[in-house]
């Protein structure tokens, strides 16, 4: 009997670095197990070349990934979510839509690495950001989510968002 697949929505403001490479992370650490979404609530219209040119330089997946509005994902006939993350403070103090099915939320918030100014220390932040995301969904990934009940998984969700950025994998703060 297959296991079920869990649908996780990564929100962001404007849905063009973050969410998208979370998007893209958890498509691809949870594969057969996670599908992943991302919006935003002010999306940009576009997803930063930055974010394109990093998972394509680490060979992970870029199909179908576009910047846009949260409420794609709250109108009738949208993929009900199990999971909505929040990956960056402004998103997390917004009024978000009612998610129908009454997904688990947790903040997992990080610097914007767009914001950075200098070509250099951009690349870097993209790079540390991936790699903050990337320890965040391995451990979440890792979770025996369908046999943790909802307090306990909502525990565990919420300790992998206080991970230090630079924590090594499943390492909760």
């Amino acid at each position: 009997m297959p296991e079920q697949t869990y649908n996780v929505l990564f929100i962001c403001t404007g849905n063009s670095a973050r969410s998208i490479l979370a998007e893209s992370l958890i498509n691809h650490w949870g594969v057969g197990l996670f599908k992943g979404f991302s919006a935003g609530s002010h999306p940009k219209g576009g997803v930063h070349p930055r974010t394109l040119q990093l998972l394509h330089s680490l060979d992970l997946p870029t199909a179908g990934l576009r910047s846009k509005g949260w409420e794609e994902f709250a109108k009738p006939g949208a993929p009900v979510m199990d999971f909505v993350f929040t990956v960056c403070d402004q998103a997390a103090g917004e009024v978000c839509p009612v998610w129908p099915g009454q997904p688990m939320t947790a903040h997992w918030g990080l610097p914007d690495p767009a914001a950075v100014e200098s070509d250099l220390d951009q690349a870097r932040a993209f790079r540390d950001t991936l790699r903050a995301l990337e320890n965040r969904i391995k451990a979440f990934t890792s979770l025996p989510i369908a046999t943790l009940d909802r307090l306990s998984l909502k525990r565990q969700v919420d300790a992998i968002g206080r991970m230090r950025p630079d924590a090594t994998e499943g390492k909760a703060s």
